[in-house]
């Protein structure tokens, strides 16, 4: 009882803390943006950060229920996450829900394209300019960068088992 009235006072992480971290560690490295050429704004490292998560709720969902369940998580604390972003840029409180659901709506969007990419019903390239570059012109050689480090990180998520992975770890 005590434990979940005092919830907040507890040092235990939250439910898919791990995940989220594993996910914005990954979305921070820098080759995104000067070898990948992704642009260094707002808008181009929530790309990255909503393409990163988004392959990781395809992987998890691979691992049956309780992958389903640290996708949920993921999506609770990247959800958290954007609402305080948003906040934080200005939106007033009215514009905040609306603008977070855009967000996340546009991370279920990748997760659906990401499930056919995955199972190799689609090309990786087009959604590397759909995801990461938003559909805006990107260069040759930064494109590939970005594709072959996306599918990298698919690699090391595939590598990874289930639980390991839940718990933060990538192979």
């Amino acid at each position: 009882m005590f434990r979940s009235l005092f919830a907040r006072l507890t040092g235990e992480p939250k439910r898919g803390e791990a995940l989220f971290r594993l996910a914005v560690a990954e979305a921070r490295q820098a080759h995104w943006f000067v070898q990948g050429g992704v642009p260094d704004t707002v808008n181009g490292r929530f790309a990255v950060l909503a393409t990163v998560a988004a392959l990781m709720i395809v992987r998890l969902e691979q691992a049956g229920a309780r992958g389903e369940e640290a996708s949920v998580a993921l999506t609770e604390r990247l959800v958290e996450a954007l609402d305080a972003e948003v906040r934080e840029m200005g939106v007033s409180d009215p514009g905040i829900g609306k603008q977070v659901r855009k967000l996340v709506g546009s991370v279920a969007a990748r997760v659906g394209r990401l499930r056919a990419v995955t199972k190799g019903d689609a090309g990786w390239t087009d959604e590397i300019r759909k995801s990461l570059y938003l559909d805006e012109p990107a260069d040759g050689d930064a494109a590939a960068h970005s594709e072959q480090a996306l599918k990298g990180f698919w690699s090391r998520l595939c590598a990874s088992g289930p639980e390991d992975l839940i718990e933060g770890n990538l192979g």
